[in-house]
């Protein structure tokens, strides 16, 4: 039977109790993965190798998760940068507040993950990141500048930090979403939900497993074993 290899590899997910975060930290746990993830509020269910409440926006508590990460299940192979937030308004409307908070969460978050673990990943020589980015990232979306703007500025993330770590054997790449079947969209409304399905060809909105089969795909040391810097859009055509 074939397989990612993705058995026993240690991977860290960011914000993977609920929506993507958990459909990706369901599927690497059955493919055999040791995940851990990071989660927020204590309320939330938890799942997986080991959940640890944690703020990605808070650099000091990233790098003790990757330290507990590291001694609870080994040395990490694979970080999956999903925490995410979005504080839509029009341009105008939006507060500093909204505008800080998300950049924050969704780019500044991502630094605190990635730095306390690439070093080692040199060191390794191997490792896979996945950035969670958004279709808003690509084409943009009313309302959401401040959104577009991180999850725009992740790519090129992804894309750079791609260039300085294959000398190492470390791939980084990114998936950039649709619209997907999570709580985000439970709170837009049913006639715009209605406008942007006949824009999709698939006429449908995607599922949260369809998005982590292609993280999964990414993190796989045999299956994308020579791809880096990419984006892989999983937006049923609704961008390409």
């Amino acid at each position: 039977m074939a397989s990612l290899q993705l058995e026993d590899k240690v991977v860290l997910v960011t914000g993977g109790n609920r929506g993507i975060g958990a459909a990706i930290v369901a599927l690497l746990k059955e493919l055999g993965t040791k995940v851990a993830y990071t989660h927020r509020s204590d309320s939330d269910r938890q799942h997986g190798a080991l959940a640890i409440p944690a703020d990605v926006t808070d650099k000091a508590a990233m790098e003790a998760v990757a330290e507990q990460v590291e001694q609870k299940l080994g040395p990490i192979y694979g970080i999956v940068a999903n925490a995410g937030i979005n504080r839509d308004n029009f341009f105008p409307k939006l507060t500093p507040a909204d505008w800080d908070a998300v950049i924050d969460t969704n780019l500044k978050g991502v630094y605190n993950t990635l730095m306390p673990v690439i070093p080692k990943m040199y060191e390794r020589g191997e490792g896979s990141v996945v950035c969670i980015t958004s279709i808003s990232g690509e084409r943009g979306n009313i309302g959401q500048t401040n959104y577009a703007a991180s999850k725009a500025a992740l790519i090129g993330l992804s894309k750079s930090l791609a260039f300085e770590a294959a000398r190492y054997g470390v791939r980084v790449n990114s998936v950039a979403p649709g619209f997907i079947e999570t709580d985000m969209l439970k709170s837009v409304s049913g006639k715009v939900k209605e406008r942007i399905v006949s824009e999709i060809p698939f006429r449908r909105f995607g599922k949260p497993e369809e998005v982590a089969w292609a993280v999964a795909f990414l993190l796989s040391p045999i299956a994308s074993s020579y791809i880096t810097g990419t984006v892989v859009r999983v937006n049923g055509a609704h961008h390409t």
